[in-house]
């Protein structure tokens, strides 16, 4: 079983939303999900994934400015700022310290209900920490 998760963080590399899809399906998906529960911010830092039209525009629409790399079979390349997108570390090192907890490293719940209860159970941990 695959899967995976989307997140949403703060500056600091706090989570402060988490979503799970099945590992074979889009990050579209995900970032439909979690686009109503976006909190007021002035930048949103994301992967290649996550480079859509209709995504950048929601941004847009939210006053939200995108900071995603755009994907290499795109005609038209998409600018962003190479300087603010190295700041994406934060996101990387908060996954990084979700994957020190075993349960969520090896993923050994099967049902995702379970699963992301458990990264709930350490999401909540890493944010006071």
């Amino acid at each position: 079983m695959n899967t995976k998760l989307h997140a949403i963080c703060d500056s600091l590399g706090r989570p402060l939303n988490l979503f799970v899809t099945a590992g074979q399906v889009s990050d579209y998906i995900g970032a439909r999900a979690m686009l109503s529960s976006l909190p007021e911010v002035d930048w949103l830092l994301g992967d290649r994934g996550y480079d859509a039209d209709w995504f950048r525009e929601a941004l847009e629409d939210k006053g939200i400015r995108a900071c995603i790399p755009g994907r290499k079979q795109r005609m038209i390349a998409v600018k962003y700022d190479k300087r603010r997108y190295k700041r994406r570390n934060r996101i990387e090192i908060m996954f990084g310290r979700l994957k020190d907890w075993r349960r969520v490293a090896t993923r050994y719940d099967r049902c995702p209900k379970v699963l992301l209860s458990a990264i709930a159970l350490a999401a909540t941990v890493i944010y006071w920490l």
